[in-house]
């Protein structure tokens, strides 16, 4: 398995390459965002990312990269800055994880651990979710409408898992907000989940097709069953 480094700090870069190349993994290290660019070819099986490259935020980088190579490579972000809003955005962006610098290297071996366990293959004995045309696969936090993979953020991957382990139900905002923001949910503004239920439905649903999310007017949403 190869995992692209993309982390400017060259002492910890070579760290990270000799720790994971002990581990049994290839590694490609790029240092820059025009780097990342040139060198990665988008077959990496994991990415890890440094928030603060010289060029540049890394974050805007997995964005292109993964819109440049049309598929989801997963991420686990480095920074050191610990800032709230900063996670929260990685993980928008569907980012596998989220480490602070300085960190410890057996963990963060584990978390990568964890990221490859998430998204094995369909023959791990994974179980699908599916709705008509739509698959979910949720130990990769992978959705797929016919053989196309669909690109969703953290939020409306909860989302549509959430719909799709309660087809036939009506969820409330309420329900929503519990299930997808959490303890966050009673500071987002009102108009938060029909504007993500929005965003979802331009994702999964192509034009003149029976919709998958139906409005219950006065109650909340619910997804059609098959």
């Amino acid at each position: 398995m190869t995992i692209g480094i993309i982390e400017d700090d060259r002492l910890l870069s070579r760290s990270l390459k000799v720790v994971l190349e002990k581990e049994g993994y290839r590694t490609l290290q790029v240092y820059t965002k025009k780097d990342a660019g040139q060198i990665l070819q988008g077959t990496e099986e994991l990415l890890l990312v440094d928030i603060g490259l010289p060029d540049g935020n890394g974050m805007e980088l997995y964005h292109t990269l993964m819109k440049k190579w049309n598929r989801k490579i997963p991420a686990i972000f480095l920074t050191a800055r610990d800032e709230e809003q900063e996670m929260l955005k990685a993980f928008d962006l569907g980012a596998e994880d989220y480490v602070v610098k300085p960190f410890s290297m057996k963990v963060l071996l584990k978390r990568i651990e964890v990221a490859f366990r998430r998204n094995r293959g369909e023959d791990a004995g994974e179980q699908i979710l599916k709705c008509r045309n739509l698959n979910l696969y949720p130990q990769r936090k992978k959705a797929v409408s016919g053989e196309n993979e669909i690109s969703l953020t953290a939020k409306e991957y909860q989302l549509l898992e959430y719909l799709m382990k309660n087809q036939g139900q009506v969820l409330t905002k309420e329900n929503i907000l519990e299930h997808v923001w959490g303890i966050d949910g009673q500071y987002v503004v009102d108009n938060s989940v029909s504007v993500l239920v929005g965003r979802l439905r331009k994702k999964i649903e192509a034009a003149g097709e029976r919709p998958y999310i139906q409005n219950v007017f006065g109650l909340g949403y619910r997804m059609e069953e098959e």
